[in-house]
């Protein structure tokens, strides 16, 4: 190396130091925002309703077939579940997929909406209304289109893009919460479900997806 590349080096390191000390902040930095993620839905799920979600679980069991509708990121989060609900041998579809089929008086239908009012989502639960499906909403706010026509539903008191009073107080960016919290909740469901079926990982890893 030359003496300017030498002398350049020495001006980098300076301008960007990489000393242990700031690299034990930055540690600890993501650390505090995530136990305060975690906090805040360690207070939202207090506030589940345990009759509501032994009321879901036995709905699955009972349905022939699952269908599930959401939007945006919570679309994302339901197809999880769907995933999970399939892996457990249950048979399920997701609204608006072209190999889902009709809807039946036999089916139960699943929706996620933080704010109740997702247009694409309120129109499928009345479709499976009119089909006379069983219908169960996981809402961020109960008092609401979709709330007013399912069946039954389960109030998440989180966050919304909303942002309507009485949402509760948060750090994070509007919608996180709800979504967070509706992620640890079902995960819960599919966890009930396994343990009292007795399903072991074998079972349950066959129908893991082998082409992708």
């Amino acid at each position: 190396m030359t003496l300017e590349g030498v002398y350049h080096l020495e001006v980098i390191l300076k301008q960007h130091p990489t000393s242990k000390s700031s690299t034990k902040d930055q540690a600890f930095t993501i650390r505090k925002t995530i136990d305060t993620i975690l906090e805040e839905n360690r207070s939202l799920v207090q506030n589940i309703s345990e009759k509501a979600a032994g009321d879901l679980i036995r709905k699955i069991r009972k349905a022939e077939s699952i269908f599930f509708s959401a939007q945006g990121r919570a679309g994302f989060i339901l197809r999880c579940f769907c995933m999970r609900l399939m892996h457990l041998g249950y048979s399920v579809y997701f609204c608006g997929e072209t190999v889902t089929p009709a809807i039946t008086d036999k089916d139960l239908l699943i929706v996620l909406s933080g704010s109740g009012e997702t247009p694409s989502t309120l129109e499928a639960m009345r479709s499976a209304k009119q089909q006379k499906a069983k219908t169960y909403g996981i809402l961020g706010h109960t008092e609401s289109g979709i709330g007013s026509l399912a069946d039954h539903t389960l109030h998440l008191p989180g966050t919304t893009k909303l942002c309507r009073e009485g949402e509760p107080e948060s750090s994070q960016m509007a919608g996180s919460l709800f979504e967070q919290s509706a992620f640890l909740f079902l995960e819960a469901v599919v966890l009930k479900i396994y343990q009292t079926r007795k399903k072991d990982v074998g079972s349950v890893s066959s129908r893991h997806a082998v082409i992708e």
